[in-house]
């Protein structure tokens, strides 16, 4: 067997004062959320939503491709099928899915205590997905490997504030294109213990991915629980190809969980009106949902949105934009409707580097996408440059964001302690609670410690080195490296795996795309 077991690692760099260590923070394995969503439609303008998609599944249709089995679930269901396009009557798709589709479901870790609740009033943070390029203030932008690959395996893992072990957190492409899924799912299991991605693209990824987990957690539990997390995208407008169509079978087929996302650049892909999307995005959801239903009635699927502007200028997407912003939040009102979870996606920006513009449009898609009530939010850390790259500094800069979010989560404390009566009694007009019992009592714990801000006086920033909020985090994501220890696994079931990642490699040719 390869070496890919690291050995225990346990190396403490010295903090300059007030620096924090981002893995002493308490580790939760979700949000539950103790806030109220933010509702932006009345339940006139939801009505008028759920009627216009109801018009365009009946009288436009959406189209599937290459895949004859597909139509024939939706022929047997008694949708029209006219050669690849299906057309449903007004109610067919919404009916099939809340005859079966779950509220709320468990996914399984391969730690038992890193299982996540996805939907009800749970939230999931989940790193970036996809980038083939990565970027570190140091090294700048360059196509990723496996090893980058393995350290933001080792980095999340080392991050409490996100919940999941994350899919394509970078593009390995030093492997060929056919066989990195393999690899990628080998270095999830070894490096990580929390709730895995499967592979996307094609059914032949993943029943790998589905393989791998049965060598994991045993054929029989994989039958009955959910262990995967995938998405299967569309082709916007109304299409859903055969790569996506048949991840989507194998995973429902398998009763693991799909995220149903419509992915869509507004104005290109979709109408340039808030409205016009939304209409089509749900129109595109509860279509892929049903067939969720249909494949495997019970099997968890969830409403996805990924619904960003465009640059009327450039034809560019836009990230952060209040269009986006109104468009989760109604999509999550949608979902809610529906009765399945939703998914959407984070911490996006169109910038290059870890900078203000990066932070800017990056905080306003995550905590719209927390109001939007999400239950799974993916690219909560990492993405650069539409999606391009994952950055090393923005991943750690993302996670400050996300553990202020976890805070914020908690929502008001109106226990005895925190009304603080005998506080105030105490002090009296003009004394101060600097030195008082509750303060002393409560000064660990009352407010948020950011990992990555500074708040120290001038003189004491620049006596420290001066340092920029991307310095401090590139300290802290060589800190976490360092002090990563990798979590137990059985060795027996780990030469399994690569075992089978080994024959599955060597009995496919090498392919660049």
């Amino acid at each position: 067997m390869t070496d890919n077991v690291d050995k225990p690692v346990s190396r403490r760099k010295r903090r300059t004062r007030g620096e924090r260590r981002v893995s002493s923070v308490p580790r939760l394995p979700y949000i539950s959320r103790n806030i109220a969503t933010y509702d932006i439609l009345s339940e006139e303008g939801l009505c008028l939503i759920e009627e216009n998609a109801d018009r365009i599944l009946r009288d436009v249709g959406m189209e599937f491709h290459n895949d004859p089995e597909i139509l024939d679930y939706f022929r047997d269901a008694g949708a029209d099928v006219d050669g690849e396009r299906v057309r449903f009557e007004p109610g067919m798709c919404r009916k099939i899915i809340q005859a079966s589709a779950p509220r709320q479901y468990t996914q399984h870790a391969r730690n038992a205590a890193n299982n996540v609740e996805i939907g009800g009033e749970n939230t999931v943070l989940s790193p970036v997905y996809g980038p083939p390029f990565v970027h570190d203030i140091e090294r700048g932008r360059r196509y990723a490997t496996l090893e980058d690959f393995r350290d933001l395996n080792r980095i999340h893992q080392m991050i409490p504030h996100l919940h999941h072990c994350g899919g394509i957190v970078c593009e390995p492409v030093d492997i060929p294109v056919n066989k990195r899924h393999l690899d990628m799912m080998l270095s999830h299991i070894t490096y990580g213990d929390r709730a895995l991605f499967g592979a996307l693209i094609g059914s032949e990824r993943a029943q790998d991915s589905v393989a791998m987990v049965k060598i994991l957690f045993g054929d029989d539990f994989v039958d009955q629980n959910t262990v995967l997390y995938g998405v299967s995208n569309t082709n916007a407008p109304l299409v859903m190809d055969d790569a996506m169509s048949g991840s989507l079978k194998v995973y429902a087929s398998n009763n693991q969980a799909v995220a149903c996302t419509p992915w869509m650049i507004t104005g290109a892909m979709s109408p340039c009106t808030e409205a016009g999307t939304l209409a089509q995005l749900l129109a595109e959801a509860l279509a892929t949902c049903a067939l969720t239903q249909l494949i495997r009635p019970g099997t968890p699927c969830l409403m996805g949105s990924f619904a960003t502007a465009m640059s009327m200028q450039s034809g560019a997407p836009t990230f952060g934009m209040p269009e986006a912003a109104k468009t989760v939040l109604a999509a999550g009102q949608l979902a809610r409707r529906l009765g399945v979870p939703f998914h959407t996606v984070g911490s996006l920006t169109s910038s290059k580097i870890p900078d203000s513009q990066a932070q800017q449009e990056g905080s306003m898609s995550l905590i719209m996408a927390v109001l939007a009530g999400a239950n799974f939010i993916n690219h909560a850390t990492g993405w650069l440059e539409g999606g391009l790259c994952t950055g090393f500094e923005k991943t750690i800069i993302d996670a400050d964001l996300c553990g202020k979010l976890i805070e914020f989560c908690k929502g008001l404390d109106l226990s005895d302690n925190a009304q603080a009566l005998d506080a105030i009694a105490e002090i009296g007009p003009g004394g101060h609670f600097l030195a008082s019992a509750h303060t002393l009592n409560n000064f660990e714990t009352a407010y948020y410690s950011s990992s990555i801000g500074d708040a120290n006086s001038f003189e004491q920033w620049q006596s420290e080195g001066s340092l920029e909020a991307a310095q401090r985090a590139n300290r802290i994501w060589k800190g976490l490296l360092e002090e990563y220890q990798q979590p137990p696994i059985d060795p027996a079931r780990l030469e399994a795996l690569q075992e089978y990642v080994d024959r599955r490699k060597a009995s496919l040719p090498d392919k660049a795309y």
